[in-house]
């Protein structure tokens, strides 16, 4: 399966630790990527400034789920867990 098209839940909940265009220091969890366009779609998709974290994610059933929200439930709570 691919990426649930408009979900953005992966460029919001976790925190991103590498430098991103736009975001020299990475973002926290819960803030929106400023490379995050209105559609919720990825503007670096493809491109090799791209954050490495942001390369390696994946879609998965099991964080995705069925709806954007209950990825974005998921991520976040991943995301508490691991601090």
């Amino acid at each position: 399966m691919s990426c649930r098209a408009g979900c953005g839940a992966c460029c919001i909940a976790p925190s991103i630790t590498s430098p991103i265009p736009g975001m020299a220091q990475g973002k926290p969890a819960g803030v929106r990527c400023v490379q995050l366009d209105d559609g919720n779609l990825c503007r670096l998709f493809g491109d090799p400034r791209r954050p490495e974290v942001c390369w390696r994610f994946d879609y998965d059933p099991e964080l995705c789920l069925d709806s954007r929200e209950q990825a974005l439930t998921v991520l976040t709570e991943w995301e508490h867990a691991t601090r």
